[in-house]
């Protein structure tokens, strides 16, 4: 059976992904979040680590799971019920949990926004919208009718966008941050873009895009983060030579 040691996959993900150097919000602890006993010999790629997702890397016998939302996002909580419940098939099971958050959505090549980009056959790429120090997402010039950027954003993600028509019919200046960046819709605008693909979005932002003339596709949080995880898993699955396996949990938001 090939494995690897888990050490030396931890700090090949960390100097990829610049993860010490990359600012993201307070609870997301990028990097190696639950350790095992030291070696991986396959891996599973999801989007959201949860108690569903460790049973289903569990099911897979993987021994390292890799996310891009981790088990740490707010002040600790006690270990008890479900919680203790996830904490204790890591243990039984040996597995590793390594989150990557902002410096995944970041990466210019396996990134979230550069994959999304890639799918969608975008091209002449920028970076684009600055959050906690450094540019997150990419934006393009390319002209494509908001129905026909519609169906390729479907076509990439398996899932149909909702789409807010505030713009023209034709858009030219196209912005991608994938996720949940809805609320900083004007942030998007102000740096000129026409049409903003992210995730999701609050109410109220149907009615400021229309304000700012903009397009906005919410491609679904989870549908727009799968391709991070995919291409990271890809790349370590081909260089430590140990297989991988995706595990999809949609969450339909």
């Amino acid at each position: 059976m090939p494995k690897a040691p888990l050490p030396a996959i931890v700090a090949y993900c960390d100097q990829l992904l610049r993860t010490a150097e990359t600012g993201d919000y307070d609870g997301a602890v990028n990097g190696l979040q639950v350790e095992n006993s030291g070696r991986v010999t396959r891996i599973a790629a999801t989007v959201d680590a949860s108690l569903a997702t460790v049973k289903m890397a569990v099911a897979a016998q993987a021994d390292l799971l890799i996310v891009h939302h981790g088990l740490f996002w707010s002040k600790p909580q006690p270990w008890t019920g479900k919680r203790h419940e996830l904490l204790r098939l890591l243990v039984q099971n040996d597995l590793a949990v390594y989150s990557s958050h902002l410096p995944l959505d970041a990466h210019p090549a396996l990134g979230n926004n550069a994959q999304l980009a890639s799918a969608l056959g975008f091209k002449n790429l920028k970076p684009f919208f600055f959050s906690h120090g450094q540019a997150i997402g990419l934006r393009t010039r390319q002209k494509i009718s908001r129905a026909g950027l519609a169906k390729k954003l479907e076509y990439a993600t398996g899932a149909p966008p909702k789409v807010l028509p505030g713009g023209r019919e034709i858009c030219e200046r196209i912005g991608i941050v994938t996720g949940g960046a809805g609320g900083d819709l004007k942030t998007a605008a102000a740096a000129g873009v026409d049409t903003f693909i992210t995730g999701e979005g609050p109410h109220w932002t149907f009615a400021l895009a229309e304000e700012l003339g903009v397009n906005v596709f919410y491609g679904g949080h989870y549908a727009t983060e799968t391709f991070g995880v995919k291409a990271l898993a890809a790349v370590l699955s081909k260089k430590f030579r140990v297989p991988w396996v995706f595990l999809d949990h949609p969450t339909g938001l």
